[in-house]
């Protein structure tokens, strides 16, 4: 009999995200791993389209923005005088991590430099974007009772956070 993708499944897979326009976001080709039923680690929808699939198979999920980063909140984009960047942050692309008022850990990118100011956006790179994911299942077995409990696989296996 066939092992499938069902709850309490720890499911390892390889996947490729592409953006709205297709191009390529990120590239996972080491699987990774998750607890199937356990709400964490993977969008719903992705979790769902997986139900029932096998080793090798390959499923393409399309995420509209409010089922994957959200849409894109002009809240999270600040302007300031270039001089208040330290040099290394002074280009286009620049990721650093810095906290919000909650004391949460947040990713800032500089998206644009003019008139001797620079703008840095803290909405995910994929924030108001339709996306797609090509997921293939790579091994499936038995969660173990603590993986259970825990929602996420034993800690030697990677997992998608």
């Amino acid at each position: 009999m066939t092992t499938v993708v069902t709850k309490n499944k720890v499911v390892s897979l390889i996947y490729v995200v592409r953006n709205e326009k297709g191009d390529i976001f990120e590239y996972r080709d080491l699987p990774v791993s998750y607890v199937h039923g356990s709400g964490a680690d993977l969008f719903p929808k992705i979790e769902q389209s997986l139900e029932g699939h096998a080793v090798g198979d390959r499923v393409s999920v399309q995420l509209s923005p409010g089922e994957a980063f959200g849409e894109r909140d002009p809240k999270l984009t600040f302007t300031d005088d270039i001089e208040n960047a330290p040099p290394e942050l002074r280009r286009i692309g620049a990721e650093f991590e810095a906290q919000n008022a909650k004391g949460e850990s947040i990713m800032l990118t500089v998206t644009r430099i003019e008139d001797d100011k620079i703008t840095v956006d803290a909405n995910h790179p994929l924030a108001g974007q339709t996306i797609n994911f090509e997921v293939t299942v790579k091994d499936i077995r038995d969660a173990t009772p603590e993986e259970i409990r825990n929602g996420r696989p034993a800690s030697d296996i990677p997992t998608l956070q």
